[in-house]
């Protein structure tokens, strides 16, 4: 007799999951089918800025609904107007291109870096890049990204991008010629671990590559919007990129990126680019719910204050237990573990009702909702403090 197929079976199997169904959120908890709760600091990998289902991304979708859903991109309509507008306003940037998802966006800032270079740059079509920089899983995206694991998949990869190495910028200045037209990177690295740029090595290579005529292109995706205590990252380094791309938390937890440009560097054509859903008013309208919040003076402060309460909790951790630094920046952080048991920790937290990331065996990576609270990050601390007592103890009985 067959067996039924288990209900899981219908998805393909991509990645590691517990058997577990997330049914319901409420801000820094998620619910799953058994009624178990769970304290949530990943929140979809930074996308759930103001934590899971939050009132006011819930009530713009539910007015929009109501109203208009897409009228196709070949129109305009208001909530993308009103949102690149207020983008605009907030930022160094004159154009707007809506998304559906940072690997999209990403798409789109190297197809337009490489339009700039077939109109100014005499054709010149290669984009620096970084090695542990993570960029997207479209093919031009994952050949821009350093992440070792891509090299061997999906071959021939797009040509035409170079790596150098972060916050050196010597390997930048070696890896232009002619036929160089931008350099691209996150302000921090996110999937290799949360290693940041230095606001030296912005401004350094904000000025290398205004010398040499270059576009800069800031992958923004996780580091936007109030991330990282400012409503954009480059802001802490005083620079004007030329191109920048968001997804993630513009959303607060629906599809939605976008691809920002200067008036120079933005010289799409008619035909050029486009996407089906791209800029429909739905999402756009849980776009403008998010950015009236997180945009607030008052709420990228706080934003700040909690991020580094959270630095001196995990720092105060971190000796306790003979660990490693703790780096990053607002509320994307990291914690080194010196050894490879992050998946181990992961693992022994969902146990316990806490979701935690390790983006590399030996460290773990922290992205809360903005709005955490200190009761909060106490309770995930007090969690990862008795698993890693008990690794401890694990290690001295061995």
């Amino acid at each position: 007799m067959t067996k039924p197929p288990h209900p899981f079976d219908a998805l393909m199997d991509i990645t590691t999951r517990p058997p577990a169904v997330f049914v319901r959120g409420e801000g820094s908890f998620l619910w799953d089918n058994s009624g178990k709760r769970y304290l949530d600091f990943v929140q979809g990998w930074a996308v759930n800025c103001l934590g899971h289902s939050p009132p006011c991304v819930a009530d713009a979708l539910a007015a929009q609904a109501k109203l208009l859903l897409t009228p196709s991109p070949a129109f305009y309509n208001a909530p993308s107007l009103k949102l690149a507008n207020a983008l605009v306003a907030n930022s160094c940037f004159d154009q707007v291109f809506f998304a559906n998802s940072g690997a999209e966006a990403n798409e789109g800032a190297i197809k337009l870096a490489r339009k700039y270079g077939t109109l100014h740059r005499n054709g010149a079509h290669e984009i620096i890049s970084f090695v542990g920089g993570f960029h997207g899983r479209t093919l031009a995206t994952m050949s821009a990204s350093g992440k070792k694991a891509f090299e061997p998949l999906f071959e021939p990869k797009v040509p035409g991008f170079r790596k150098a190495q972060l916050n050196d910028l010597d390997s930048v200045a070696r890896l232009i010629n002619n036929k160089t037209v931008a350099v691209m990177l996150e302000p921090i690295q996110g999937e290799a671990g949360v290693w940041p740029a230095t606001d030296q090595f912005l401004q350094q290579l904000r000025a290398l590559t205004k010398q040499h005529g270059l576009l800069l292109i800031v992958d923004e995706i996780q580091t936007g919007m109030g991330r990282t205590g400012k409503l954009f990252h480059y802001d802490h380094a005083g620079i004007e990129p030329d191109i920048m791309t968001l997804g993630k938390g513009i959303g607060g937890g629906v599809p939605l990126a976008a691809l920002l440009a200067t008036e120079q560097a933005s010289c799409f054509e008619h035909g050029d680019q486009g996407g089906t859903f791209n800029g429909n008013p739905l999402m756009c309208a849980a776009g403008l719910a998010v950015l009236e919040q997180v945009g607030a003076p008052a709420f990228l402060q706080a934003t700040v204050e909690t991020g580094r309460y959270l630095e001196s909790e995990l720092q105060r951790l971190s000796a306790r237990h003979g660990l490693g630094e703790v780096r990053g920046r607002g509320l994307l952080l990291a914690l080194d573990l010196k050894l490879p048991i992050g998946a181990s920790i992961v693992a022994q937290a969902f146990e316990q009702g806490l979701l935690l990331n390790s983006p590399q065996p030996d460290a773990l990576r922290f992205m809360p909702a903005l709005n955490v609270t200190r009761d909060e990050i106490g309770a995930m601390i007090d969690g990862l403090d008795g698993i890693l007592t008990k690794a401890g103890a694990a290690r001295l009985v061995a």
